[in-house]
């Protein structure tokens, strides 16, 4: 295994770990993201699906396939996510240092798996 692998698994890794943050915890989840339940409490699953499970399939999925367009596309996912939160940050004027900082690291990470990734497929 190359180090370039052992950073991919990595990712993986940290994206399994996050997406089960929000799967199995999504009311500290919410604290952590400032976010509240409204009268429904269908933000609960909101965050359960696309904040938890979501990101547990597509880190599983990349270690499950081990080939480089698979590492793509999770790459994508979180340039998607650094594009939604970048937009949001500009346009709802919700810019504050967790924004920033989480901008960063979905931009960081879908760099390295995308750039690194794309020349192997």
């Amino acid at each position: 295994m190359t180090a370039f692998d052992f950073i991919n698994y990595a990712v993986a890794i940290l994206t399994i770990a996050l997406g089960m943050m929000g799967w199995l915890a999504p009311r500290w989840t919410m604290q952590q993201l400032d976010m509240q339940a409204g009268p429904s409490n269908m933000a609960y699953t909101e965050v359960s699906a696309a904040s938890g499970c979501l990101f547990v399939g597509l880190g599983l999925g990349a270690l499950i396939l081990d080939q480089p367009l698979a590492w793509v596309v999770v790459g994508l996912a979180y340039a998607g996510a650094a594009t939604g939160r970048v937009t949001s940050i500009l346009r709802d004027d919700a810019a504050s240092r967790q924004s920033w900082t989480f901008f960063a690291c979905e931009a960081a990470l879908a760099a390295w798996l995308v750039l690194g990734n794309f020349p192997a497929v």
